[in-house]
Formats: C-alpha cells, structure tokens, sequence
C-alpha cells in the first residue's frame, strides 16, 4: 500500500477517511510512490496529489493525478463527474476523471497544477490570464446545458439571499432586524431576484474566481464547478471581476466586462446590445451574489469553525457598498448596511 501523509487528522472519521482512500487507491492496481495533502475547500471536501513511481495507462503518461476524497452523505460525487464531462465537451480545461467509487465518495482525476490564479496574480499578467478566462467562460456559456443541470430559480436565489440576515445579520453581527428593517430588506430583495430571472440564462459555475482557476496548458484550468446551475449570463463575470479574494479598480473592471461583452456578442450570446443594460445586470447580479457571500463566509465561520473567511468580508462589503448606492431602488439596502455598521444605531436594530 502506498505511503499515505495526511495532516493530523482531527477526528477518528478524518483518520478512517485516508485510510480508506488510500485502500481504494491500493485496487486500482497503479504504481503509487505517495499521496500528499493538495488543498482543501470550504466544503468536507479533502484533495490529494497522487505521485505515480512508474508509467500507468490510465494517467495518459502523468507522473501525479489528484484524488478527491468527498464524505458521503456530506458530499455528492456525481454532480463534479457530471460536470466535468460537460466542460470537456465544450472545449474547456477540466479534470479528466481517470477513476471514480461514487459510493465511497472518492475521485481520481488528472493533476491541473499547483498555481491557482490567486497565487500568481499581478499587474503584468493580469490582462492575459483574465483574457484567457473570459475565452474559457465564453466556451462554458455556448453549451446547452438547461436540460442538463438545475435551475438558477427564485427558490434558489432567495434560499442564498436568506443567509445575510440569517447567518450575516443574526448571527456575526449579533443584530435582530426591527419589522420595517427586514420589510425593506424583503423588498430589495425582490427587486434583485426580478432582474437576476429576467437575464438571459446560460451555464454558471457558480464560483468562477481566482481560487479555482489554474495556471494550466491550455489556460486555464478550471476546478470547483460541482455546484454548475442554468442560470443568469452575468453570474460567473462577477465572480470572476468582483472576486472575493482578488480586488481590481473598478476601471480595470469596466475594461474586462467590455471585452467579455464584445467576446459574448462575437460567440452569438445573449446578452444585450446595449452595453449599459448588461452593466447594470451585471451589478444587480453582484449585489445578489456579495449578500450571499457574506452569509456563507458568516456560516463557515459559525457553523464549521473556518474563521479565516472573515478577514475577507471588508472587501465583499466594499463591491456591495459601491454598487447599492448606485441605484435610487437599493437606497434601502444601503440604509441598513449604515445601521448595521454605526455602533449607536445599534440599539435600534437590536431587539
């Protein structure tokens, strides 16, 4: 049996986890030297870089492959396997799925690299690395894929908006909306839902940004698109310009939304003609997404113990901040993000 390093494991589960993987590994009859730690994400999801000793078929002549170890009942393997395929036929660079056991929660795919775009980013590269994933989400966005995956729906939509007040709001901030506080906030939050439904839809990642894309050849690799929905056409732009872990000036992102836009019109996408309309979708997205990334970041912290996310919530806030105040109809939003930020307001949000 290979030789398996793991972090500490932090409960007897963790422990059986890696043991198991690296038995399952053990079947697969391949000449394994080491399994090392890869990364990990914000899901119960664990990745490890598989180092092969010897030449093996099904790695198509690579020396490391990366096995997904995803806990059942926690995790779902199918929806990544099913996405991946998906991304291959569209020409665009994600895992290839070399072996799979769907009941024990474990993957084996190919090895994209170790440098995510995070890692790399400056100034310099910029332009061509976005170039090269504003093409890749072009690609994305031509499949046909409404039959394939699920609905970006109003369900869906408000099910996310829901975590700022329920995991942002009660429980990070410690705050109880007063009736007219969360009132407005409703109906903000049906005026974002209204335009996020009437976007054209297309294929959304869901979480396009600069932690799952990969320095790769060809460029760039794409990771984490188990959670791909048919959705609004602007969803993956924001995640990509309004990263929550990358900040550009709102110039550089004006500069890439208009060399997607021209991409998308040049691919016979559906986004609209006029230049400004897709702006303000674009932002109306936005606005959606960062309140439910707020949430998210409030909940892994609170509910899973993954306090880091918090240092990332200011700039999250800034992108927020920014564009509610660009628009007379979220003049609400912005009236409660400044109660929720003055201290002697607070006694009049708190119950």
């Amino acid at each position: 049996m290979p030789h398996l390093t793991t972090p500490a494991p932090t409960t007897a589960t963790t422990d059986v986890r890696a043991t198991a993987l690296s038995q399952w590994l053990a079947t697969l009859e391949a000449p394994v030297a080491a399994i090392t730690p890869a990364s990990a994400d914000a899901s119960f999801r664990r990745y490890f870089r598989v180092t092969l000793d010897a030449p093996w078929r099904a790695a198509a002549g690579a020396s490391t492959l990366i096995a997904m170890d995803a806990p059942p009942p926690k995790e779902d393997c199918r929806p990544y396997v099913h996405v991946a395929r998906l991304l291959t036929q569209a020409g665009v660079h994600a895992p290839r799925i070399v072996a799979a056991d769907i009941a024990q929660g474990y993957l084996l795919m190919s090895d994209l690299g170790g440098q995510t775009y995070a890692s790399v980013l400056d100034a310099g590269n910029a332009p061509g690395l976005y170039g090269d994933a504003l093409d890749a989400l072009v690609r994305m966005q031509k499949m046909r894929c409404e039959d394939e995956l699920p609905p970006y729906d109003d369900a869906l939509l408000r099910r996310e908006l829901a975590l700022f007040p329920d995991w942002y709001v009660a429980r990070h901030l410690a705050r109880t909306l007063t009736s007219a506080q969360r009132a407005a906030l409703d109906a903000v939050f049906d005026a974002l839902v209204a335009n996020n439904l009437a976007q054209p839809r297309v294929f959304v990642h869901r979480d396009y940004h600069s932690r799952n894309l990969m320095l790769a050849t060809p460029n760039p690799g794409v990771l984490d698109f188990q959670d791909a929905v048919h959705g609004p056409i602007t969803y993956d732009l924001v995640s990509l310009l309004r990263d929550a872990y990358v900040e550009w000036s709102e110039e550089r992102q004006l500069d890439w939304a208009v060399r997607y836009w021209e991409r998308a019109r040049r691919a016979a996408l559906p986004v609209s003609a006029d230049f400004g309309a897709f702006w303000r979708d674009f932002e109306w997205m936005g606005v959606q997404r960062q309140l439910k990334v707020l949430g998210i970041f409030a909940r892994l912290k609170h509910r899973d113990g993954k306090a880091g996310y918090i240092a990332d919530m200011p700039l999250v806030m800034r992108y927020l901040r920014r564009a509610a105040a660009r628009y007379r109809e979220l003049d609400p939003l912005t009236a409660l993000l400044d109660a929720l930020d003055d201290p002697e307001a607070a006694a009049g949000v708190a119950s």
